[in-house]
């Protein structure tokens, strides 16, 4: 067509699309899943809930941006006319921006990418043999396809700053500028979504959900999982990559270990086409979560949620036509409810597995035995009905083992947290325990901390090589000596605690004598009476500034009700970390004894025993300050020592208590 070249003419694009009123008819016969895609869903019946929202969302999401737009920006929309001659012939013309796409080439450019019937509707294929992956997960990769997640840094980054112009359309030609595949399309509205659309959690707890408007979503930023997925599958639908919305089931927010689904499905998520097989995504939960106290949303990205691989995105989402469990053999209702949920941080932080496999355990003489197997060593803690009590975990190279002692009969709650690379303990199991007996012989002390026993955090804290590897040391007399290797400028400081007797904050380490010989520290323990103590061990780097950090703790058992062993002295400030004291070891002396010393100490040039009296201490040649004293007269006895010759100050260095005559 040639125009008039002068100030007036314009170019018109035209594209001449003709069906028969045959076929047109047939068209009118035949929902158009991908005109419409809450037709099919329609069609299979009994949706309410999840499905009401979706269905909603799809009818009203056609119409929803155009009226929305300012009017010069409407202006500027492509115009598209359609008519009809008495023959049937259908003459379709698009009037556009000169330097804009025409909107019906884009439409052919999609229509490459999916699949069309026979009548020429153009629908997303189903999924088939050669989408399921194999069940159970064979620990292969947390992802349905091979992913380098360094790769999206830079699209990351581009995506997540993206502002919301005008509409819809405008966002996702911006999201893509840095996208050169269908995989990093889908990714950076992926990252979008994440990162600026926040969960609504009034919306999702009212019974009559509302659809959300593709443009009331960007304009407040808020929606939920309907719109999440809704929104998910539009972006996608522009970008030209295949992407439907799959309602179902989840075990998600108020979820409860062990329960039962029936009645309307609560979630949403999508599948999405890329590289000839479908993949999961759900966006809702990639985004944040929902603190259960407060029921407030916080936006946390979650990388678990993105290309998931079927065999673990079956543990929290069961969609409601098996197919899209993307699984092969598929899993019933029943295995969903039954089946141990691992939350998303148990693979997140490097889990492998958990045992045992189910949610609900019965206790076997009193006790429950948890394991859990990981890639790298990882630090875990539990909490037994919110209390950090009642067990014993000890960290394992690749996991941990929990011991736990439910102190009553009945339904017990436990959770068991693991730290990873962060520097947050993470929630990622949930057991229910049922107890229908309880060992009174086995009452842990309440200060009993995790982990017990050395391991790899105790060795990588500069502890190594320990006398005693297991957690729990029996005694039969009361008394026990543990050593250790201590690396080089690392200095150890350990504690006593019990549930019941004369220990206090003051007197918890005054039954510990600390003895360090060479590069091997030695501990020598002496129990105030028969029970189960807990002997923490705490480290600190010499040079470093703050608090010692604790380390692990043993747990020590004595049933022998006869033991009542004395403190040992009180050592002060002066006391070196080289010192050592062979006698006498017991805090508190005999009235009217004469009492033996022998103490090798560094860096001093006398040394005395100063009670009624005062008794120099002489040096042997072993490098022994050797001596006596004699305790009538007096309550209290002290070593001291003179560091230099030159001056006449002698400082306290141990103190002991003498028996009442």
């Amino acid at each position: 067509m040639e125009l008039k070249k002068d100030s007036n003419a314009v170019a018109i694009d035209m594209l001449l699309i003709v069906h028969s009123e045959k076929r047109r008819a047939a068209q009118a016969t035949h929902l158009d899943p991908q005109a419409n895609p809450g037709a099919l869903l329609q069609n299979r019946g009994g949706f309410q809930g999840v499905r009401n929202g979706i269905r909603k969302w799809q009818e009203l999401e056609e119409n929803s941006f155009q009226g929305n737009l300012p009017e010069k920006q409407c202006l500027q929309q492509p115009q598209v006319i359609t008519s009809y001659d008495n023959q049937g012939t259908q003459l379709t013309v698009e009037i556009h921006p000169q330097d804009a796409m025409p909107q019906l080439l884009k439409k052919f450019s999609l229509a490459k990418r999916l699949q069309g019937d026979k009548n020429g509707n153009m629908r997303p294929r189903q999924p088939g043999g050669k989408d399921a992956h194999a069940y159970p997960w064979d620990r292969s990769s947390l992802k349905s396809m091979p992913l380098d997640l360094r790769l999206f840094e830079k699209l990351d980054a581009s995506a997540s700053q993206v502002t919301v112009k005008s509409g819809l359309n405008e966002l996702v030609s911006d999201l893509l500028q840095e996208a050169h595949s269908d995989l990093e399309r889908v990714r950076a509205i992926w990252i979008w979504i994440c990162h600026h659309i926040e969960y609504d959690v009034e919306a999702a707890q009212e019974k009559d959900r509302q659809a959300f408007k593709p443009t009331d979503i960007l304009r407040t930023q808020k929606t939920n999982c309907d719109g999440y997925a809704g929104l998910f599958e539009r972006m996608c639908r522009v970008a030209g990559v295949q992407c439907v919305t799959v309602p179902g089931y989840s075990k998600g927010f108020g979820y409860q270990t062990g329960q039962s689904f029936s009645g309307e499905f609560d979630h949403a998520w999508n599948a999405v086409y890329l590289e000839g097989r479908w993949h999961l995504v759900d966006s809702t939960w990639g985004s944040g979560l929902v603190d259960t106290t407060t029921s407030k949303f916080t936006f946390l990205y979650n990388e678990f949620y993105f290309l998931t691989h079927p065999a673990l995105f079956i543990e929290d989402h069961f969609p409601d036509n098996k197919n899209w469990q993307l699984l092969k053999p598929p899993q019933s209702l029943r295995q969903f409810e039954n089946s141990m949920y691992h939350k998303s941080e148990f693979y997140n932080k490097g889990m492998l597995s958990a045992h045992p496999e189910t949610s609900m355990i019965r206790t076997v003489n009193g006790k429950a035995t948890i394991t859990i197997e990981s890639r790298a060593p990882t630090l875990f803690m539990f909490m037994l009905n919110g209390k950090q009590e009642h067990g014993l975990l000890s960290l394992r190279k690749n996991g941990m083992k929990l011991e736990v002692y439910p102190p009553t009969m009945g339904t017990h709650k436990l959770q068991i947290f693991a730290k990873g690379n962060s520097e947050i303990y993470s929630s990622v199991l949930e057991y229910t325990l049922k107890c229908n007996y309880v060992d009174f012989s086995v009452q842990l002390p309440s200060e009993l901390h995790q982990p017990v026993g050395p391991s790899w955090f105790s060795e990588q804290m500069g502890i190594m090589k320990p006398s005693h590897s297991d957690p729990i040391i029996h005694t039969s007399d009361g008394r026990c000596a543990i050593s250790f290797g201590v690396e080089e400028g690392v200095s150890v400081l350990a504690s006593l605690h019990g549930d019941d007797g004369p220990i206090t904050e003051e007197t918890q380490r005054r039954y510990i004598f600390q003895l360090n010989r060479g590069k091997r520290t030695e501990l020598k323990v002496q129990l105030p009476h028969a029970g189960k103590f807990a002997l923490k061990i705490f480290v600190k780097k010499r040079q470093e500034q703050g608090n010692f950090i604790f380390v692990f703790n043993y747990l020590l058992c004595c049933a022998n009700t006869k033991v009542n062993w004395p403190m040992f002295p009180e050592s002060f400030g002066n006391w070196g970390q080289d010192n050592e004291l062979l006698e006498p070891l017991s805090g508190v002396l005999p009235a009217n004894r004469n009492i033996a010393f022998k103490l090798k100490l560094h860096g001093i040039a006398k040394a005395l025993v100063k009670g009624q009296d005062t008794w120099p201490l002489t040096l042997n040649p072993e490098g022994y300050w050797e001596g006596s004293c004699n305790t009538a007269g007096c309550q209290e006895v002290y070593v001291m020592v003179l560091e230099n010759a030159n001056h006449n100050f002698y400082s306290y260095i141990l103190k002991y208590k003498v028996n009442d005559q």
